[in-house]
């Protein structure tokens, strides 16, 4: 998944979300077959697929239904992983890439989660929001770096956030060379504009979900989008 990123033309991160805790539903009515293969057919770097039900109309079973149709496009498991068992589920489901949230783990558990995940062959997302998070890369490298641009306690999103916490973002990877993970940028990105300048200041994924799920065709929004990104 970061080497799709860094050789992708757009490195979008296409999600499937049918709703989110803080705008209900998007688009409660569209199966992921519906979807996800068309976002890996039309310019995807990667897909994220919402396994949480309660907060997200989620299933981890979507991430299996969708698995043959979308060839070697590599998919991420977007949920809450905070326990061992759900590394080994996400292996079993098909997923390429987990994801780890900084705020709601240890140092500790971070590093047992991550080496755990390397161990089945999965890559890691980690995902940040305050600079001081970045000390997490202490207790391990990951394979991609991103900023959530949304706050979890307030779910207000500024993608500022990520502009600002780009310099920080870049010291903290500077000598890692080869292994240094890929910068991605999270939510509220709209506009193909926004992309091009995140480019700019080091970014080279970018998880999108709403912009296109609230369209009545996603995968259709999503060629528009990358379209706009290549001119």
């Amino acid at each position: 998944m970061a080497d799709a990123m860094r050789h992708s033309q757009s490195g979008i991160i296409a999600e499937f979300k049918r709703k989110s805790p803080s705008r209900g539903w998007i688009h409660a009515d569209v199966e992921p077959e519906q979807v996800v293969p068309l976002y890996a057919r039309n310019g995807a770097a990667a897909l994220s697929i919402l396994t949480n039900e309660e907060y997200f109309g989620g299933k981890p079973e979507y991430i299996t239904r969708v698995r043959s149709a979308v060839g070697n496009c590599p998919i991420l498991r977007k949920e809450f992983i905070v326990d061992p068992y759900q590394i080994y589920e996400a292996k079993i489901l098909g997923a390429d890439a987990i994801l780890l949230i900084a705020a709601c783990l240890e140092q500790k558990e971070y590093a047992k989660l991550l080496n755990l995940a390397h161990c089945l062959n999965l890559e890691v997302l980690l995902e940040v929001h305050d600079p001081n998070e970045l000390e997490y890369l202490k207790a391990g490298v990951p394979d991609m770096l991103g900023v959530n641009n949304r706050c979890l306690g307030t779910f207000h999103t500024d993608v500022q956030h990520s502009f600002d916490i780009a310099e920080a973002m870049r010291a903290a990877i500077a000598n890692l060379g080869a292994q240094a993970p890929v910068l991605v940028s999270e939510s509220g990105i709209s506009s193909p504009e926004t992309v091009k300048r995140l480019r700019q200041v080091g970014f080279r994924g970018f998880l999108i979900g709403e912009c296109f799920m609230r369209e009545a065709d996603p995968g259709q929004a999503l060629a528009n989008f990358v379209e706009a990104i290549g001119s």
